[in-house]
């Protein structure tokens, strides 16, 4: 089956592309972005060189991203979300493979409009606000919204928000799945036999 791009979109020589993605109009996938099964890449879309995505990542409309990013399995990037790649960006100054890293960990969902600035990390399903300003480490499970982005609780995998008990315990409420605060991080726990 392969994958299928759009007759707008162009996809440079050299891109690994997996089973089942699909590329919409006036997508640019440049050489050497590495792009899992399953993915769906929106409209007007711009996927740099050495970019990775995983499987089943989703990229709405009009999202750049930049060398220097890789983002895990189940990756939600919302409408219009920016990444940079250099810290101290100049005109007349030639930072080519200067690139800072950003990892974003498997499940994370980022908002429409939100900015992740360079170099720092999204945790496993974490949830970034539309319109959040990134500009430090995000734990797992966090949720963030503002400018600069701070956080304000916990999130399930579902995608809703934790409310932890006295016992630092917390259930989503569409899985059941059970959650455990414990010295600032968040994990989920087994379900139980």
């Amino acid at each position: 089956m392969g994958h299928f791009a759009h007759e707008t979109a162009v996809v440079d020589d050299g891109c690994t592309i997996g089973e089942g993605t699909k590329i919409w109009h006036f997508s640019h996938i440049m050489p050497n972005a590495i792009i899992g099964s399953g993915c769906n890449i929106g409209q007007n879309v711009v996927i740099s060189p050495e970019v990775v995505l995983g499987n089943n990542v989703k990229v709405q409309n009009n999202v750049s991203i930049y060398t220097g990013v890789v983002c895990e399995d189940d990756v939600f990037l919302g409408p219009s979300c920016v990444f940079t790649n250099v810290t101290n960006p100049r005109s007349a100054v030639n930072r080519r493979g200067q690139y800072a890293k950003t990892t974003v960990k498997k499940g994370a969902s980022i908002g429409a409009n939100a900015t992740i600035v360079c170099g720092h990390d999204i945790g496993e399903f974490a949830f970034i606000g539309a319109g959040a300003v990134v500009t430090k480490n995000v734990p797992a499970y966090a949720l963030l919204v503002g400018n600069p982005a701070r956080q304000l609780g916990w999130m399930s995998e579902f995608g809703h928000r934790l409310e932890f008990d006295t016992s630092g315990t917390a259930i989503c409420e569409e899985s059941g799945e059970k959650y455990l605060l414990e010295n600032g991080k968040v994990h989920k726990l087994a379900p139980s036999k």
